[in-house]
């Protein structure tokens, strides 16, 4: 059992943000739903939380209201092996809204901050030739979706 559980603050529209991030990731489930019952007659059959699991990390939805929105202080960092995964997640997030931001981030038409990020550039970031990791680190930040065949031909000199 997780014993930390990020949970994500929605007014309103949490039941279609679970509905959109477990679609997009193909090992996700809804694991528990709870309905506004009596105590709020107004909302009364509406969803007021629910958990579920994205490839094995739980979140928690929250229906609670206009007091508090998102920001890219707290963000989805999203590990991808390749390129083609990459594109797939940035598409996916992006659809219904969700804007490009910079550097490998966007934010979903929920307003939830994501960065999309190939591991193999991180190895490149971290490698012991300060002038190639420097070459890798200064293509990225051209980017907006991160490109890894371009990060390593400027990691590579090339």
């Amino acid at each position: 059992m997780q014993k930390i559980v990020p949970c994500l603050w929605f007014d309103g529209n949490g039941e279609d943000a679970l509905k959109f991030y477990t679609a997009i990731f193909p090992n996700s489930r809804v694991t528990d739903k709870l309905l506004w019952g009596d105590t709020n007659p107004k909302l009364k059959g509406s969803l007021l939380t629910a958990t579920f699991e994205l490839e094995g990390q739980e979140f928690m939805v929250i229906n609670g209201g206009p007091q508090y929105k998102f920001t890219p202080a707290i963000s989805m960092y999203l590990k991808c092996e390749t390129q083609a995964e990459v594109d797939n997640y940035w598409n996916k997030l992006l659809e219904g809204g969700g804007q490009p931001v910079q550097c490998g981030w966007l934010t979903d038409r929920y307003g939830v901050s994501w960065q999309i990020v190939p591991t193999g550039m991180i190895q490149m970031f971290q490698d012991k030739d300060p002038a190639k990791a420097a070459r890798a680190m200064q293509a990225m930040m051209t980017m907006v979706k991160l490109d890894i065949a371009a990060v390593k031909k400027a990691f590579d000199g090339a």
